[in-house]
């Protein structure tokens, strides 16, 4: 493992803030005007019940890691988490277990092969290598405490409930989908397991992992459990702290490497966001003391991430200068060198159609903007 002997140093976070409320609402409307139209991508079939979904919707929110939602669009949609659930168990693995143990259980190092890649593990000597990809994450669901199967399930709901902030339960139908179609990972965990890579019974542990990847979600939960991950694990609504800050900050680290699959460089590339996609369309993408985004629109790209959500990202990591790598000179040198492109983009953003205006989560007393 790497060595950075800094055990002894305190972590510090020195980070700034979102534009007011009127330019956050007024870039989020703006994003969904510019891409909801956008007709590219495939809705999910590997999941029988995923190719229902209506491919027209689509939906934006941002929760500030002040506890202020802004949304607009399909937000309050209920869909199934899928792989996003990933980032959120890893998050409880680590405050349960530890940073040094998790690490060198799991790993965060991308593989650079498909999510289900069976032979990513052979090549590794049995490492799950991170938990983003499906050997890493039954692993990671492995690892939470509990006596039997069903304290560990409860431990999964239950930790993601208080990511949300309100009480998050199973769709049943999708669960019953996927259960029927998860040979793969049955295989992936029988193989872990061969190595010494699993605790506990694989068969036990991937109905685990299928059920927390059935949790029914809205993308303004998603935002909400983003920000508290933003929030150094502290929830901006309710006060709660459900992980410590170490845990918190692992997550985003491994979101930043390996929550895209093998196309995580070209996401940090390009965005410049820790986030986590998953094939029911979901994206959550978290910026540290800011706040994060979650969206939500079902036709997907050949690596399995929504179009739109995946646009609207890029376009709000811009707009609101959420990418972790922009930077600007120093207080007086601005003015003096000013940028070029900062220049010509500075151009008069349109207001918030009708009906687009803020509104507040369901499930959580969080303050209205403005």
């Amino acid at each position: 493992m790497f060595e950075a002997h800094v055990q002894d140093i305190t972590q510090e976070a020195f980070t700034g803030a979102l534009p007011g409320d009127a330019r956050v609402d007024s870039l989020i409307a703006a994003a969904h005007a510019r891409y909801r139209d956008h007709g590219e991508g495939v809705v999910a079939d590997y999941i029988p019940i995923l190719s229902e979904a209506d491919p027209a919707w689509f939906g934006i929110s941002l929760a500030g890691a002040d506890g202020v939602m802004h949304s607009v669009g399909d937000t309050e949609i209920t869909f199934s988490i899928q792989s996003i659930s990933k980032a959120f168990v890893f998050a409880l693995a680590c405050d349960a277990r530890g940073h040094e143990y998790v690490h060198e259980r799991i790993g965060v190092n991308n593989t650079g092969l498909a999510f289900n890649s069976v032979v990513a593990i052979e090549l590794n000597d049995g490492s799950p290598m991170n938990p983003m990809v499906n050997a890493g994450a039954i692993a990671t669901t492995a690892l939470l405490p509990g006596a039997t199967p069903e304290e560990r399930w409860e431990r999964v709901r239950s930790g993601l409930s208080r990511f949300a902030g309100r009480e998050l339960g199973v769709d049943e139908e999708v669960y019953r989908s996927e259960s029927e179609t998860n040979h793969r990972n049955r295989a992936i965990a029988g193989l872990l397991q061969s190595y010494g890579r699993l605790e506990g019974d694989p068969l036990e542990t991937v109905d685990i992992y299928t059920r927390q990847c059935a949790i029914a979600v809205t993308a303004s939960d998603l935002a909400v459990m983003g920000a508290t991950l933003a929030a150094g694990g502290v929830h901006p609504v309710t006060g709660e702290r459900v992980v410590s800050a170490g845990a918190a900050r692992d997550t985003l680290a491994v979101l930043a490497g390996c929550g895209m699959y093998e196309r995580s460089g070209e996401w940090l590339f390009e965005i410049g966001i820790p986030a986590k996609s998953g094939v029911s369309g979901g994206i959550v993408a978290v910026v540290p003391g800011k706040g994060a985004l979650g969206l939500f629109s079902p036709p997907l790209d050949s690596a399995g991430t929504s179009i739109r959500s995946q646009r609207a990202c890029a376009y709000l990591s811009r707009a609101l200068g959420l990418n972790l790598f922009a930077s600007t000179p120093q207080r007086g040198w601005h003015a003096a060198h000013p940028d070029p492109a900062v220049a010509a983009a500075a151009v008069p953003l349109p207001g918030p159609p009708p009906g687009a205006a803020p509104h507040l989560h369901p499930a959580a007393q969080i303050r209205k903007a403005g």
